[in-house]
């Protein structure tokens, strides 16, 4: 049981550095998203759209699945011998591309919910167009969009087990791989549950800290 613990607790890791790389580039592809689709170009606010639709609809254990096998087909067309892509590459790029398309849908309604007149006397004031962005919009954005965005995160945390069907060695991998050697499914499983649970508990206090150090005075 010792090496199983050590094991769980790798798997920690991994589950924790997957959950915070798909994060950190799923959040900056879906602010790009959102800014793309309230873009004026026509054309780019509907591809933007079609990723967003496209994604949104299908399990995210499907777009795992088709990253994988996908990017090992693409690998292997391109270098004319088979190559496995890395586990733990395909799935920070499932996991971003789904995180991505959720955050752009959360980021646009938030940008939406900034008062024009914030970025007409920002720009009055001789700010440009990124300071704009990163002075103005941006926190007042992201005071809306902190709850959402919250939720989405413990989301991701879970959706990080799916990935486990790839061969990543993961929390919920350990606890398969041990329920099976050990004949002692429950045990497993409900070590698993705790770990996640930890992880889902930890990130609803710290968003909830945060959402309380941000929020204005009397709202």
């Amino acid at each position: 049981m010792l090496s199983f613990a050590l094991q769980f607790f790798n798997g920690l890791q991994i589950t924790v550095v997957l959950a915070f790389v798909s994060g950190l580039l799923g959040s900056l592809l879906g602010l790009l998203v959102a800014v793309v689709k309230l873009s004026k170009l026509r054309v780019s606010a509907l591809v933007g759209q079609a990723y967003t639709t496209i994604v949104r609809g299908l399990p995210e254990l499907l777009v795992i699945l088709v990253v994988y096998f996908g990017g090992t087909a693409a690998i292997t067309a391109l270098t004319g011998r088979y190559v496995e892509i890395n586990a733990f590459a395909a799935g920070v790029a499932a996991l971003m591309i789904v995180f991505g398309a959720y955050c752009a849908e959360i980021f646009r309604g938030a940008i939406l919910s900034v008062p024009q007149g914030q970025a007409e006397a920002a720009r009055s004031l001789g700010l440009k167009p990124w300071q704009i962005w990163l002075f103005v919009i941006l926190p007042q954005m992201m005071r809306v969009a902190l709850p959402a965005y919250g939720n989405l995160w413990i989301s991701l945390v879970k959706d990080t087990s799916l990935v486990s069907v790839i061969g990543l060695t993961d929390i919920m991998r350990v606890a398969f791989i041990g329920a099976g050697s050990m004949r002692a499914p429950l045990t497993f499983y409900l070590m698993a549950s705790a770990l996640y649970l930890a992880l889902t508990s930890l990130s609803l206090a710290s968003f909830r800290a945060l959402e309380r150090r941000i929020q204005i005075p009397g709202h």
